[in-house]
């Protein structure tokens, strides 16, 4: 039997590659051959699912403080992770931040500085922001936008949500209260009409323009094209030459739920193994009891850590847990 260990990371409490080692653990121990694919979809861990940094640069923080931020040159490609540079962990957590001041300023300066060392295609993964700055910082650090002519820059995003409902729709995660997601959102729709005048393309209703915060939207218009970063993480790794003639492909991620299947790892790693005819098994963290009470999760076979071993060893060994469900499932 031949598997394939495919996960998103577990955010907290493990990374997509402990995740994907421990499928292939629980594989072998009962005979089975196994192939570990860590994923990602544009949010934290893109970074690393594409090769990993072999560049480090310090830039701006989202609140102002110098950051160090690992990032990728490869030939004439760039992969760049703007939580590293604008990330909501930097700005110590929701508890930390600063909505209405946190900026993606280090994120264009990261850019900027891949294309004046060669890059021609620039990654941008852009989940995982402090954020709500519509990509203001970034386009300023970045400057004439005529540098970028010839620059092929793709966003890889993590939702579809659009660049005016980004405030309401994440603004809580960062910090904001209602009366600062009101100032967000009446910031963003007054910088939607501004990228309109300068650039002519209008970012308002775009989908996947809300990402991080709007840096999304931001990139667009200067020209980049918007993606949804399972799909460009997946072409990347070549997914379905690696799956093709497997026997199961298994993924997960810390919660299952409704938005799991709308441009995630699992929703997009289950895409490409049922167009192969693969059976899925999808282990999570949690599993959102209105998912299963829809039968949403009858597509595929989906397990609970919380629910089969209890809240304080998913949390403090999911990779063990992870572990045992696939020995068990494989056996």
């Amino acid at each position: 039997m031949r598997v394939i260990a495919a996960p998103d990371k577990f955010r907290g409490t493990a990374t997509a590659r402990e995740i994907a080692d421990a499928i292939v653990r629980g594989a072998v121990s009962v005979g089975a051959s196994a192939e570990a694919l860590p994923m990602a979809d544009g949010g934290e861990g893109t970074l690393e699912a594409l090769g990993g940094g072999n560049r480090r640069s310090t830039v701006t923080g989202p609140l102002g403080a110098p950051v160090e931020a690992e990032w990728r040159l490869a030939g004439r490609v760039a992969v760049i992770e703007m939580a590293r540079a604008s990330g909501l962990v930097l700005a110590g957590g929701a508890e930390g931040n600063e909505p209405l001041d946190a900026m993606t300023t280090g994120t264009g300066e990261l850019i900027r500085e891949a294309v004046e060392s060669g890059a021609r295609r620039v990654i941008v993964a852009v989940g995982g922001s402090a954020t709500t700055d519509g990509g203001l910082g970034a386009l300023r650090a970045m400057g004439s936008p005529a540098r970028y002519r010839g620059v092929e820059l793709i966003v890889a995003c993590d939702v579809r949500t659009p660049f005016t409902g980004a405030a309401e729709v994440f603004g809580p995660q960062k910090g904001a209260s209602p009366a600062q997601v009101e100032l967000l959102r009446r910031r963003l729709v007054r910088l939607a009409q501004q990228y309109e005048e300068e650039f002519g393309i209008d970012v308002a209703d775009l989908s996947r323009a809300g990402a991080a915060g709007g840096l999304a939207g931001g990139l667009a218009a200067l020209g980049a094209e918007l993606v949804d970063g399972i799909d460009l993480v997946a072409e990347e790794l070549a997914l379905d030459e690696v799956i093709e003639g497997a026997d199961l492909v298994v993924t997960g991620e810390g919660m299952l739920d409704a938005t799991s299947y709308a441009g995630k790892v699992v929703g997009g790693v289950s895409a490409y193994a049922a167009a192969a005819g693969l059976p899925v098994l999808v282990v999570a963290g949690q599993v959102d009891p209105d998912l299963v009470a829809r039968g949403a999760t009858t597509r595929v076979d989906a397990v609970s850590l919380v629910d089969r071993f209890g809240e304080q060893r998913a949390r403090s060994d999911p990779t063990g847990c992870v572990e045992a469900i696939v020995a068990e499932v494989v056996g």
